[in-house]
This record gives structure tokens, C-alpha cells and sequence, in this order.
């Protein structure tokens, strides 16, 4: 059999941003070219994962072959926090942890409790959060939650069995992954939500059946359109369900109404069941592009600023923080970049979605997190 070989970009190749000539002192309100502010930060702790899903790590890529970073290159957790500061003083509020796997990172609790002893300008704590595949979620739930972490969001892309570990090939099963959002449930994780990616013609017929499973409990379903994130997953438009269809879908057996957003930015359309009783989003990065209020920024495995998911280069502040520049001058990095980012990715593909392919180069999202 030929080995299936997909080139990736190689995200270490990136000179580190210049110094600016003039330093600033934050002000935790800062905005980039299209008017948007810094409130949210993702940071990814791990490029390696225990699943390898067809939309994120397929396994003909991410094989055993496959080079992750070396442990001397990623953040330390000192590193990470430091960093963190950094950005709360520009106005991030929110932080989320996320991979690859960011429970396989050891002792990531270690790091939520450095984390969550973070404040705004004003004093107010950080909303921390999790992104996790739920696999090891039973097993550090408590943990996590006496570390400081706020709440968790759970990937499950299928209850039917076949089903979801075709998704995974992991061979793991659903039963340990609705056991773990229990368990986070019961220590105080949330509220707690729960992600469906929808491929056409994989998982698409567990629409319903998620919908009616989750219907009645405290966590909230969301169904995220299949995107075009990195070089590896062979993205085809004809494999996206629009959220409209998920919707219609849905609303035929299961009556709901639109919700407004809980806030500006928020990437998921909130409906609720006409009867009140549970709460479903949609998001709709491919169909309906929200790039227009997108208020995040995400830190690489090994230290790199990444301004938007579908970015093909990030900006080094690992080398920056590693030759020992001031805090004043990273800051000022930050600032700058920020203040120069004009993505909108996904609003350009939305405006030309018919017989769109993937660019070539983007990063992986299992380097910077979804």
C-alpha cells in the first residue's frame, strides 16, 4: 500500500516579531484594524492527542511516524503563565486550555491553579475553561475543579458506537465519555457543553439522536459545521451540513426558538427548545462567518501567537520571552500585532464557498487548538 503523505507547514521556521522602537504601558482595551478587542485567549498545552479524529489528526498523517515537539519546546508552565499576564493586562478575561489533548499534558492541574490566580486590571478573576476529548475527564475532574478551573467543553461526535470510533479510531467508547461529563457535572464543572462536529455522510445521521439524548440534561449540544482548518483533513465543501439544516432538522421533531448571544463574540447561535427544557448552538464558521466580532487570540504548543484559527504563520514569543526581553517589550509585541491583525478568513471563504478548496498552508488545529 502507498503511504498516503500530506505536507505540513512547518510552524518553527518563523523568525521572532521585531522590538518596536516605542514601548507602551497596557491599558486592557486595545482593538485591531477591524475595531475588535483582545478578550479571549486559547493556549494549546500539547500537540499530541490519544484520538485520532478524521476532521483534526487523521491517522494517515498524525501516524507513529509522525514528529510531535520535543518536551524542550513547549511552554513551561511558568512560561505559559507568565505569557497569560501578559495578555490579561491587554484585556483577556477569558482562557481556554486546549491541544491536542491538554489532559495528557502532566499535571495540567499544576498549571490551572497558576492560572487561575490571574485578575483583570480590575481585580475581577479569569473565566477559565477546557476544551477536552472526555477521555480522561472522569479521572481529573476533581482535580481540575480544585485547581481553579471554571467550567469544560466535551467533544462527543456520535452516540452510536461504530459510529463515534470511526470518528475517533481510537477504539474509544462513548459509554467513558458521557460517564466523564457526569463526573465533571457532579464536582462542579460548568455548565458544561458538549461539540459535535457534523461530517456529511459520516455522523450526520446522529443529529437527532444527540439531540434527544441531551434534550433533558444539564448540558448544552452544539453542532459545529465541518471546517477547513489546516492541510491535512482533505476538506471538501459537499461534506459541510450547514447549521440552517441542522436547524431544520432538528425543529421537525423537537420544536426551539432563537436565544440572543450571551455576549459579544460568542461563536455559537443559542436556540432553546420551546418547552424550556435544554439548550442547543450552532456554529457556523463555514455557512455564516462571525469573523466580523472575533475577539480571540491562541498561543501554540511551543509559544507562537496565532491571530486566527486558519493562519498560516505565527508570531515567536517564545524566543522572545526565552532571550530574556522585558516584560514592557513582549507587552509591546502583543500590542502591535494586535493592533496589525486584519484576518477574516472565514468571511472571504463564506462570500466564494462554491467549489472552494483548502489553501495549502495553514496551520494544524491540533497545534494551536480549535
Amino acid at each position: 500500500m502507498t503511504r498516503k503523505v500530506i505536507p505540513l507547514i512547518d510552524s518553527r521556521s518563523f523568525l521572532p516579531p521585531s522590538l518596536p522602537s516605542i514601548l507602551e504601558t497596557p491599558t486592557g482595551l486595545i482593538a485591531d484594524e477591524l475595531g475588535r478587542p483582545l478578550h479571549d485567549l486559547r493556549i494549546s498545552v500539547t500537540d499530541r492527542c490519544n484520538f485520532r479524529c478524521v476532521y483534526c489528526m487523521p491517522r494517515a498523517v498524525f501516524d507513529k511516524d509522525y514528529a510531535f515537539l520535543p518536551h524542550t519546546a513547549l511552554l513551561s508552565f511558568e512560561e505559559i503563565t507568565h505569557l497569560a499576564s501578559l495578555f490579561v493586562a491587554h484585556g483577556v478575561h477569558k482562557i481556554r486550555l486546549t491541544g491536542g489533548e491538554p489532559l495528557l499534558r502532566k499535571h495540567i492541574e499544576k498549571l490551572i491553579g497558576m492560572l487561575s490566580a490571574l485578575k483583570t486590571p480590575d481585580g475581577t478573576p479569569l473565566d477559565l475553561t477546557l476544551t477536552t476529548n472526555g477521555s480522561l475527564l472522569a479521572k481529573k475532574a476533581q482535580a481540575l475543579k480544585d485547581a481553579g478551573l471554571n467550567r469544560v467543553t466535551v467533544s462527543l461526535d456520535a452516540l452510536d458506537e461504530n459510529i463515534f470510533q470511526r470518528m475517533n479510531d481510537a477504539d474509544f467508547p462513548v459509554a467513558d465519555v458521557l460517564h466523564g461529563l457526569d463526573v465533571a457535572h457532579q464536582v462542579g464543572l460548568g455548565p458544561i457543553k458538549v461539540n459535535m462536529v457534523v461530517k456529511r455522510g459520516v455522523n450526520d445521521q446522529e443529529i437527532l439522536p444527540m439531540a434527544r439524548h441531551f434534550k433533558n440534561t444539564p448540558y448544552i449540544l452544539r453542532f459545529i459545521e465541518y471546517m477547513d482548518v489546516g492541510a491535512s483533513n482533505g476538506w471538501k465543501m459537499d461534506e459541510v451540513v450547514p447549521s440552517a439544516e441542522v436547524a431544520r432538522l432538528i425543529q421537525g421533531e423537537l420544536p426551539m426558538q432563537p436565544l440572543a448571544a450571551n455576549y459579544v463574540g460568542e461563536t455559537a447561535q443559542r436556540w432553546r427548545y420551546d418547552d424550556g427544557i435544554g439548550e442547543v448552538g450552532l456554529i457556523s464558521s463555514v455557512t455564516q462567518a462571525f469573523c466580523h466580532d472575533c475577539s480571540r487570540a491562541r498561543l501554540s504548543t511551543e509559544g507562537k501567537l496565532y491571530t486566527c484559527l486558519f493562519a498560516s504563520a505565527g508570531h515567536d514569543l517564545r524566543a522572545l520571552l526565552r532571550s530574556e526581553c522585558s516584560d514592557s517589550e513582549i507587552s509591546s509585541v502583543i500590542g502591535q500585532l494586535w493592533r496589525a491583525r486584519d484576518d477574516r478568513y472565514s468571511e472571504l471563504r463564506t462570500q466564494r464557498t462554491e467549489g472552494l478548496a483548502p489553501a495549502p498552508k495553514k496551520v494544524e488545529m491540533s497545534y494551536i487548538g480549535g
